[in-house]
């Protein structure tokens, strides 16, 4: 695994709303790593894709997409917090953001209703967006940090396009708090060139029928529910790869895949990514090897599919 790499996608700042900060960075690692790349993509972005990037590689057949923003909090009025997504995190954990005044870094508390709030030496600007505090541990088989969820996709699907001969890497934006960028994005991949299967990279829970350590996770439904027939595909091609791998099945929960599914075009979903303890944390966490072979797994499918 590319700590380094991982370290720094998750030490960006962009909360949902916010992803200027990525979309600068993988932009300008694009740019200057895809000379070394196996194959050269079509780099689209500005004002048509908002913050979110395309990068289309020969005669592309599956797209995939990895969401390149955070949960958070966006200052109120009167110290109050109102949350991006759905955070979980103690009370005392360190925020940070900034806003006209300059750099913030303050202190998650909650009232007695459990209404965040912050505590910091002055007043923070209404609409200031908080992130977590970033420590990031690479320590034996683990990585834990802030904004693995999604960070661990972008990797994945920076890390695909190292070698990636035919297909579509979309990086979205706004999908913890509700989406909003795939409409426009499926609709340019798919009347551009005819897509119609996809490939969500991104993170999932930990539970107790899939564990981190044992390899990707194919969901076969969260609250939502992919077409069978697509889902069979991959788990058939999973099973010829023949490396460790999970199947998820839960009630709740879901991910660009939502947007995928309402679409107005005839698009194919699956979430494939890996298994993460405590979700939209201060510290969330992977297994290092889970990681590696998520890529090995999107090289294997992106061939096949």
């Amino acid at each position: 695994m590319d700590v380094k790499l991982l370290r720094q996608l998750c030490e960006i700042h962009a909360p949902s709303g916010n992803e200027s900060g990525m979309t600068e960075f993988v932009l300008d690692y694009v740019n200057r790593r895809s000379r070394g790349w196996k194959f050269h993509p079509e780099i689209f972005h500005g004002d048509a894709f908002q913050d979110c990037i395309i990068l289309k590689f020969g005669t592309p057949r599956t797209a995939v997409f990895a969401h390149m923003d955070s949960v958070g909090f966006t200052v109120r009025y009167f110290d109050q917090l109102v949350p991006i997504g759905s955070p979980e995190a103690p009370a005392g954990t360190r925020l940070v953001g900034n806003d006209a005044l300059g750099a913030i870094e303050c202190e998650l508390q909650y009232d007695h209703e459990g209404h965040a709030a912050y505590r910091f030496g002055r007043a923070i600007e209404r609409g200031t967006d908080l992130t977590y505090k970033v420590n990031f541990h690479s320590k034996g088989d683990f990585v834990e940090s802030a904004s693995l969820d999604n960070r661990v996709g972008v990797y994945v699907a920076l890390k695909l396009a190292e070698t990636l001969r035919d297909g579509v890497i979309c990086f979205s934006c706004g999908e913890e708090h509700g989406g909003g960028t795939i409409p426009f994005l499926i609709r340019h991949v798919f009347e551009s060139w005819g897509v119609r299967q996809t490939l969500v990279a991104d993170v999932t829970w930990s539970t107790d029928g899939v564990h981190p350590g044992e390899g990707p996770v194919i969901s076969l439904r969260d609250r939502h529910i992919p077409r069978r027939n697509y889902i069979n595909k991959i788990c058939k091609l999973a099973e010829k790869w023949g490396l460790p791998h999970q199947h998820e099945v839960e009630g709740s929960g879901s991910s660009d895949g939502r947007e995928l599914q309402a679409s107005p075009y005839p698009i194919d979903w699956c979430f494939v990514g890996v298994s993460q303890e405590r979700p939209h944390s201060p510290a969330e966490r992977v297994y290092k090897g889970d990681v590696d072979q998520m890529v090995a797994f999107y090289e294997y499918l992106m061939e096949h599919l």
